[in-house]
């Protein structure tokens, strides 16, 4: 049976990407990326969790960051593509501690916002209200679904 071990996140970086060159030559990014949902609690009020990813970039993708032919930081809003790793490693009190990382094979910045969120159409865009508590919306009658210019 085959298996598949891949994982894609959307967020922004924690900090600027670090670079650790080993004496090989070899290159190793190390970067953080927060992810963050928006939902709402039993009493109605809005919940923001977020989740921090431990990302792990090798090979010529590393040496591009390392090179400045792809410049990230912190705060950027990011696409990364890749596989989950989990290692182990033994602190300086000699307790033997777990870390999962995301080793990345892709990574890119996403596109930023518009300025001031202008709509396509050059007007600023103001999200809609949202509704009072209890508000159900309403069909149209229809009268109302007749006045249509087209």
């Amino acid at each position: 049976m085959a298996s598949l071990n891949k994982v894609i996140l959307i967020g922004r970086l924690g900090k600027d990407p670090d670079v650790t060159t080993f004496e090989n030559g070899n290159r190793k990014i190390s970067a953080t990326l927060a992810t963050s949902e928006r939902y709402r609690d039993r009493d109605n009020n809005w919940v923001e969790q977020t989740d921090w990813h431990n990302i792990v970039v090798w090979g010529n993708l590393a040496n591009d960051i390392a090179e400045g032919r792809r410049n990230y930081a912190k705060g950027d809003l990011m696409y990364v593509e890749g596989k989950l790793r989990t290692r182990q490693y033994t602190d300086q009190q000699g307790i033997v501690r777990y870390v999962t990382e995301v080793h990345a094979d892709k990574m890119m910045q996403m596109a930023p916002a518009r300025p001031a969120q202008q709509s396509s159409y050059g007007q600023p865009y103001t999200p809609a209200p949202e509704p009072a508590p209890g508000y159900t919306p309403q069909a149209p009658t229809q009268d109302e679904g007749n006045d249509l210019p087209f």
